[in-house]
């Protein structure tokens, strides 16, 4: 098995947002705002190739919306998903199936692409995999998140037929999704989004953890550190203690997908709770990404 970090592109996001009640001055340590109070984000999923299968967990922002919608998320860099995903050796018609953590726009917008007036699954070949309630909670939404669920991002894949459902409901089940010769557990969280699903892999001797929004970037790892973007902030403080204190104790590896500057990271338990222990790039944990 081989896994790819893939830069779908990035774009800025209200600092204060990101991190809700927490003070500018502690925040800015880590995530330095712009001018506009913007701070910098990434959009990077995770590939995983295995024999015939090739797994894509989310899939960025996609562009099939107008410059007006853009201008609201200063996009910056040269990163885009089909050039990272030709990068590492692959078009869209190679992957056959596509992992979402959540249906927020900057996670699943580039499922689907504009071919003139239509709207069409970008990977054409592919199955897309999402969690049946969260599904329900996205094509009905709560006026909080409606302008974060955009239904032409997902309702698309559901019309084409190419849309499967994954039904676990509790944190405490044991969740795996197994596609063929790639499989991983799942750990579930409610804080940020109903049903939130978090991909758990094994990889070269070390448990990596797919973090989505639970721990969007480095600067997220302190437990009071929560997005006032989510809807149940106390749930994810209760549903973020569980989750450290176990990836201190098992040594997992953290794969943030929003930090723009930091992939992975490992954290420790301390008199003051669980910290971060060292940030790693790719190369520094995993070399060229070849077994």
């Amino acid at each position: 098995m081989t896994l790819y970090p893939i830069e779908c592109g990035n774009f800025k996001l209200d600092g204060g947002a990101m991190f809700g009640v927490v003070p500018k001055v502690l925040w800015e340590r880590t995530n330095p705002a712009d001018g506009k109070n913007k701070i910098d984000l990434a959009t990077r999923s995770l590939l995983i190739e295995d024999g015939n299968k090739l797994v894509l967990i989310d899939c960025g922002l996609g562009n099939k919306q107008d410059k007006r919608f853009f201008s609201h998320y200063d996009l910056w860099g040269g990163y885009s998903l089909e050039h990272s995903l030709h990068k590492a050796g692959f078009s869209k018609d190679d992957v056959t199936d596509v992992f979402f953590t959540h249906l927020h726009f900057d996670h699943c917008g580039g499922a689907v692409h504009r071919e003139q007036d239509i709207l069409r699954p970008f990977f054409s070949n592919a199955t897309f995999w999402t969690h049946t309630s969260h599904y329900d909670w996205a094509t009905n939404p709560n006026p909080r998140e409606k302008a974060s669920f955009l239904k032409e991002n997902f309702v698309p894949l559901e019309e084409a037929g190419q849309l499967s459902f994954i039904d676990a409901q509790s944190s405490s089940e044991e969740t795996t999704l197994n596609l063929g010769s790639i499989k991983f557990d799942i750990e579930l969280a409610d804080g940020h989004t109903e049903k939130q699903m978090l991909p758990k892999i094994q990889y070269k001797g070390k448990t990596i953890v797919y973090c989505a929004d639970l721990i969007p970037t480095v600067g997220h790892i302190p437990l009071v550190y929560v997005m006032g973007y989510d809807t149940r902030p106390l749930l994810t403080m209760t549903e973020k203690d569980i989750f450290l204190k176990k990836a201190a104790r098992e040594e997992w590896i953290l794969f943030f997908e929003h930090d723009a500057h930091n992939v992975l990271a490992s954290l420790e338990e301390t008199e003051r709770g669980v910290k971060l222990k060292q940030t790693y790039t790719w190369e520094e944990m995993f070399g060229n990404g070849k077994v």
